[in-house]
């Protein structure tokens, strides 16, 4: 089990043994499931478009079909995300913390909420890990309008999956040998995406010592 895990958190592991399949229900599972918040949706993305130039014939798709469906798995993720929260409702912040929630997740969400409307929060969220889970819930929970959450929705998933899949896509024809260095990659995607939710943790710190 614990070998699974790990291999469901290794971006490698999931395209070499799941292949496009598991690629899509990770995407999914990212911003569709409550625990999906460990996922490494970022670094699958740009891999899977690096993959799709540098070893075709292991994705076994061309890049805008697979483009599509990626972003139909995101879209789809957050309306389970959505109808989650708008069935569960604020009984969600009386829930205790558990090894898969955190009410601290919930709160970081919130104050993206809070700072820049729901609008733009829903497009923002799809790139950075953690508020992507919870975004989408937190607007059920709140009831925003479906139809202006669908249209932030599909903005959002379309900006998130082209642009990660679509850099990886021609970094590969730019520099052929860039599958050699993927690791270093990974760390810099993970410390620029992990930087706006350092900020927002380390202002709310300043905010409560100067109380």
């Amino acid at each position: 089990m614990w070998e699974f895990l790990k291999q469901l958190t290794d971006p490698n592991s999931i395209i070499e043994y799941g292949g496009l399949w598991l690629l899509l229900f990770v995407i999914f599972a990212e911003t569709g499931l409550l625990v999906g918040f460990f996922l490494p949706g970022d670094n699958l993305i740009l891999l899977a478009g690096i993959l799709c130039k540098a070893k075709p014939e292991l994705m076994k798709v061309d890049f805008f079909p697979m483009v599509s469906l990626m972003v139909s798995a995101a879209v789809v993720g957050n309306l389970a995300g959505f109808w989650f929260g708008k069935v569960v409702g604020t009984r969600l912040y009386k829930r205790k913390d558990s090894l898969l929630f955190k009410q601290r997740h919930l709160e970081l969400t919130k104050q993206y909420y809070d700072k820049f409307g729901g609008n733009l929060t829903l497009v923002l969220a799809r790139f950075l890990p953690v508020v992507r889970t919870f975004a989408p819930v937190i607007a059920g929970v709140i009831k925003v309008d479906f139809f202006r959450f669908m249209l932030m929705n599909v903005v959002g998933a379309v900006a998130w999956i082209l642009s990660l899949s679509g850099i990886g896509y021609f970094l590969v024809q730019w520099f052929p040998g860039i599958t050699d260095y993927m690791g270093y990659i990974f760390i810099f995607l993970i410390i620029l995406t992990a930087l706006p939710i350092l900020r927002i943790v380390f202002s709310r710190k300043k905010k409560a010592s100067e109380l």
